[in-house]
């Protein structure tokens, strides 16, 4: 089973683009960020048609998020992080697909740091983590996958030396993402590449997708049931690269389909 997070940058103008992928890549779940469009707007007969059942939570210009499962139809289990019930930003949504447990989530970016928008930031986080502390011990397989506007570690982002004072990679953020994950959860596309440059996000300025400029920000985390069902992890860096794309590629983890051994 092939579960994918892709922040789409914009569903209306990224749609040929990301039917295109799903007919070619065909994965099982697909969790996307990013979509700026209203509720209504959500294109679900085109992504019917392209044999997905979807929910989603939209908002007009900004954020917006939703699940999509191949010949199936998503369960929704909640569509807002717990903690802040007057946060009307559409940042996360929960489902369940096959019995696996998925969970997409837009982070804030956080950028000017330090500033209102960092603060909220890390009060975001912080929720995440303790809603996150509930869903690691589940017996069923949980994924937490995302755009997560976090670089982990040096290794994650091109010359680091840059982003020192970045949003993305200020101590208290990195500090919060390692807390998170010393929950229990598997970081799924640095476990099984744990020495190679493998980036998530490239900037549309500066040629960086040529240069491979890039970030790890997107991730894929998972629990102690999921990650026993990891098989392998990777970016379609490619789709980057095609005409009009996101500056984010999809990423994905393939998960052992219960009853092959």
């Amino acid at each position: 089973m092939r579960i994918v997070t892709y922040n789409v940058n914009g569903m209306g103008a990224r749609l040929p683009s990301l039917l295109r992928w799903l007919a070619e890549a065909s994965p099982k779940v697909v969790c996307l960020q990013e979509l700026k469009a209203p509720q209504e707007s959500f294109p679900d007969g085109a992504i019917r048609d392209a044999g997905y059942g979807a929910v989603w939570r939209g908002q007009k210009s900004w954020n917006g998020v939703a699940i999509l499962a191949r010949n199936s139809q998503p369960t929704e289990i909640c569509r807002a992080l717990p903690g802040d019930p007057d946060d009307a930003h559409s940042r996360y949504i929960e489902a369940q697909v096959d019995g696996i447990h998925v969970a997409c989530l837009y982070l804030p970016n956080g950028n000017p740091a330090p500033g209102p928008k960092f603060d909220y930031k890390l009060r975001w986080l912080e929720r995440l983590i303790a809603h996150a502390a509930q869903l690691v011990s589940a017996e069923a397989p949980v994924v937490l996958a995302g755009d997560y506007n976090v670089i982990p570690t040096e290794r994650d982002v091109y010359k680091p030396e840059r982003w020192v004072d970045d949003a993305l990679f200020r101590v208290e953020v990195r500090e919060a993402f390692a807390r998170l994950t010393r929950q229990g959860w598997t970081d799924a596309l640095r476990a099984m590449h744990p020495d190679e440059t493998i980036y998530t996000y490239w900037d549309y300025f500066r040629d960086a997708y040529r240069r491979n400029a890039g970030l790890r920000i997107d991730h894929l985390l998972l629990n102690p049931p999921a990650a026993a069902r990891l098989v392998s992890s990777g970016v379609d860096r490619d789709v980057r690269g095609w005409q009009k794309p996101s500056d984010h590629a999809p990423t994905w983890v393939e998960l052992r389909d219960t009853g092959t051994g």
